[in-house]
């Protein structure tokens, strides 16, 4: 099951894609991780499609990720008189915690910390923008909170219809009672990975961090431009990264987004945290059995600029064709993978390892088996940090991760170029030799007199102990020598 393409494809699963023959199908298409939507999927159905995922793990015998989605908080009006309203151009339209039906010129924003936190000349958005709000006062009285705004973008709002505060730093924490609730149901089912939604701040990725206890790895979402303001400090605390475009697109001009994806996928690179590109890949996949042009670009400049991973949503949890639109993004990756230019745009956008010896061999081993001819790089890793390291130089010779931990080998799932095999620890220099080998010619990736590099730390089993890097061949029986 060695696929033949360095990005990753991590495909959400719903109603279109939640029995055990569809995730197998998937996997099969090029899915290497499965993200589970906790807005969608109540606690029984989150046990019984990780229980399936890992009886398809079994079936193939490869590591399969799994991501829990935590939904975050979810700001809605109130309801209305006959369920919806008409708010005209340049009317007056006010916010409140009254919980009477609202009407054309008010309605309830049952959040009273948001009411209290919004300010003259932030902008209040609707049903993902299609009406916008601009604040112009605010009046208390005793503890009572009315939010005047003027209707700048015209349009119709109904019944507990979305909003989204671009320009307000939201006075809660990202994670709420229910998704306190997921994140502990989601750590007792053995998840590999927990996203988090609606990221402002580094210390919203801290609490889950905190809880996960390092169960499992903590992707933050960004989604806000308050995250995009303090993303240094959010990779610094975070595992992972995801650029969800759809609700970024929303609170931030639209020509934007594009910037903001490159910038952090180059950062996620440097910083040698994966990086994956989410929202509307391949959207009319959801109806039609092919993309759209436009739809094969983007998810051609994704893989181009180095992501980690490119992710569907819809496409593959509601679609009419789950399946066609994994394998499309999988062929995708391959194309873009082999066109001339790929190597050279990688290449470009390299940057200098950092002062520490992991990195020192990782830089070495990429140039070392770019420079003689080296058919694969086996790094041996408890934790995942050695394999990411090599990750991150995005080598052009393919690499194999060597873990004794399961856990480890299917949170590298979502990481650029990583062909995870969960293996016994090694016992010595020698073991440590002649199982890189075997394993690699077994996977497909050298054969007989064909040369590998072995990346190594030792003592072994020591995390974060990379010192080590050997020369070796692959003898006729598929054993190897230095």
């Amino acid at each position: 099951m060695r696929r033949m393409r360095r990005v990753k494809v991590v495909a959400t699963l719903g109603p279109a894609s939640s029995t055990p023959g569809r995730i197998e199908a998937l996997f099969r298409a090029g899915a290497d991780m499965f993200r589970i939507n906790m807005s969608h999927t109540s606690r029984e159905a989150l046990r019984q499609r990780v229980a399936d995922i890992r009886a398809v793990e079994a079936a193939v015998g490869r590591p399969i990720g799994v991501l829990a989605d935590l939904q975050g908080p979810k700001l809605r009006l109130g309801v209305f008189a006959g369920g919806r309203a008409i708010l005209e151009s340049g009317a007056r339209f006010v916010l409140d915690g009254d919980e009477t039906p609202g009407s054309a010129t008010r309605a309830q924003l049952p959040h009273p910390e948001i009411l209290r936190a919004l300010e003259p000349g932030h902008r209040v958005l609707v049903d993902d923008g299609k009406v916008e709000l601009k604040v112009t006062q605010t009046r208390r009285r005793g503890r009572n909170i009315a939010v005047e705004t003027t209707v700048v973008v015209p349009g119709a709002v109904s019944d507990r219809k979305g909003v989204s505060l671009p320009d307000t730093t939201i006075p809660v924490s990202a994670m709420t009672a229910k998704d306190r609730s997921d994140l502990e149901a989601a750590l007792d089912c053995g998840v590999d990975w927990i996203a988090v939604s609606f990221v402002q701040r580094p210390e919203d990725v801290a609490d889950v961090r905190k809880v996960a206890a390092g169960r499992a790895l903590v992707m933050a979402k960004i989604e806000k431009p308050q995250a995009v303001a303090r993303l240094e400090e959010i990779f610094d605390v975070a595992d992972g990264v995801m650029v969800a475009r759809g609700d970024l697109g929303v609170e931030m001009p639209l020509e934007q987004v594009p910037g903001i994806q490159k910038l952090i996928t180059r950062m996620g690179r440097r910083l040698g945290k994966p990086v994956v590109i989410a929202t509307q890949m391949l959207e009319s996949m959801i109806s039609s059995p092919v993309p759209t042009r436009a739809e094969v670009s983007d998810v051609a400049t994704a893989v181009f600029e180095g992501a980690d991973a490119v992710m569907l949503s819809a496409e593959s949890a509601a679609g009419q064709f789950p399946v066609e639109a994994v394998a499309t993004m999988d062929r995708i990756g391959v194309q873009v993978e082999s066109d001339a230019n790929f190597r050279a745009i990688i290449n470009a956008q390299r940057s200098a390892p950092e002062s520490t010896g992991a990195d020192a061999i990782a830089a070495a081993a990429r140039t070392i088996a770019e420079t003689v001819d080296i058919r694969t790089i086996v790094a041996w890793t408890a934790s995942g940090a050695t394999g990411l390291r090599i990750s991150r130089e995005r080598p052009q010779t393919p690499m194999i991760a060597l873990t004794p931990r399961q856990a480890t080998a299917r949170r590298l799932a979502v990481a650029w170029g990583i062909h995870a095999v969960v293996t016994e620890d090694a016992h010595d220099v020698d073991d440590m030799t002649e199982r890189a080998c075997r394993i690699a010619a077994a996977e497909g990736f050298a054969k007989p007199a064909e040369r590998v590099l072995i990346v190594a730390g030792v003592p072994f089993g020591s995390p974060g102990a990379t010192n080590l890097l050997r020369m070796a061949f692959i003898s006729s029986t598929g054993a190897g020598g230095a």
